[in-house]
């Protein structure tokens, strides 16, 4: 059903796979694991762009909260109304909201085809989306990509005596398709507690960097504070509490994810920074360009200089007019030339 979202993360552990596995070996537990964090690396570089408009539209919303504020405040009784004035703002601004929730929505999909594509490795669970294979027949079964060698490489890899697609609450029927030794719980859990603790730090932080960057007008509305405690407090207790169900690789994935995005989130907010501070600096300079020089006349002195020099050109004119012949124009109290000399009509 989603085969177009499952090939392409498969192919793409595949090739890291392949990378690694040149030189670390194909059954070595970290070529797998290695794999699993170039796959999320080359994901979120693909998705590099996106998450730049993200945060370019974050901060022109927060540009925007005092004329949203204003609207909401004026059209309060009119939410057709409010709603068009909502458009219209958005459509003056070049603001798309939806650029604000792509990265998100990208990596949705992403994180459903690795999950699924790592438990595919072992279908011998009877549960939701499980197939029920046996063993024998699992080993022999290719996933997507994957050849059934390549499908045994995965099943015989340890990550520190782990198998890198178990969870802590894997059922001990479903172990013994890991072969031999089978790993016990505490195996398991000794590398996925770790992992679980430091997801959840990683979150912790990164919600703690993107807070720290907002406006007080924006960190002062009510829905983004609940938004913000969410991304502070519930999210990374959520890794904790999720943590024994999810398989390692997938807290890999969570730890791969959030290191990524910490790194970057200070290369962009940086250079957004620095862009920012160049139009700045543009707008002061062009401000100083257009300021009068030292020792210069003020505005005033300008305007009358120039209402002096119009009326000079109009004085100018009129004496023109003037020395122009049987045409010159009159001047102020003077007799029309055309009656000099001539009695009004009916005297002499």
């Amino acid at each position: 059903m989603l085969d177009f979202i499952y090939y392409p993360v498969s192919w793409i552990l595949w090739v890291w796979h392949k990378v690694f596995g040149s030189f670390l070996g194909a059954d070595n537990g970290f070529a797998w694991a290695l794999s699993v964090m170039f796959l999320v690396f080359t994901l979120r570089a693909i998705l590099y762009v996106p998450f730049v408009k993200q945060v370019r539209t974050t901060r022109q919303m927060q540009e925007l909260q005092p004329q949203i504020k204003a609207l909401q405040k004026k059209y309060s009784n009119d939410r057709q109304r409010m709603a068009l004035e909502m458009q219209k703002l958005q459509k003056e601004h070049g603001f798309n909201p939806l650029m604000g929730c792509l990265p998100v929505l990208l990596q949705a999909p992403v994180f459903i085809g690795l999950f699924h594509v790592l438990r595919s490795f072992n279908r011998t669970g009877t549960g939701v989306g499980q197939l029920g294979m046996s063993i024998q027949d699992n080993a022999n079964t290719a996933n997507y990509v994957f050849s059934p060698a390549e499908v045994q490489s995965f099943l015989d890899a340890r990550l520190f005596g782990a198998p890198i697609a178990a969870a802590i609450t894997t059922p001990k029927a479903q172990l013994v398709a890991y072969g031999l030794p089978i790993p016990s719980v505490w195996n398991i859990a000794a590398v996925a507690i770790p992992l679980m603790i430091i997801a959840s730090i990683a979150t912790h932080f990164n919600a703690r960097a993107s807070v720290a960057r907002q406006s007080e007008a924006a960190a002062a509305n009510p829905q983004a504070a609940i938004m913000n405690k969410l991304s502070l407090w519930v999210f990374p207790l959520g890794v904790l509490v999720g943590g024994p169900f999810l398989m390692i690789a997938i807290l890999l994935y969570w730890v791969s994810n959030n290191i990524w995005t910490y790194a970057q989130q200070h290369v962009v907010f940086r250079r957004i920074d620095a862009e920012e501070e160049a139009k700045k600096a543009a707008a002061l300079e062009r401000r100083a360009e257009n300021a009068p020089k030292p020792g210069a006349k003020p505005d005033a002195v300008k305007k009358r200089k120039g209402a002096a020099t119009a009326q000079g050109a109009a004085d100018e004119l009129t004496d023109s007019a003037e020395d122009s012949g049987p045409g010159k124009a009159p001047k102020p109290g003077a007799k029309p030339a055309g009656n000099r000399g001539k009695n009004p009509k009916g005297k002499r």
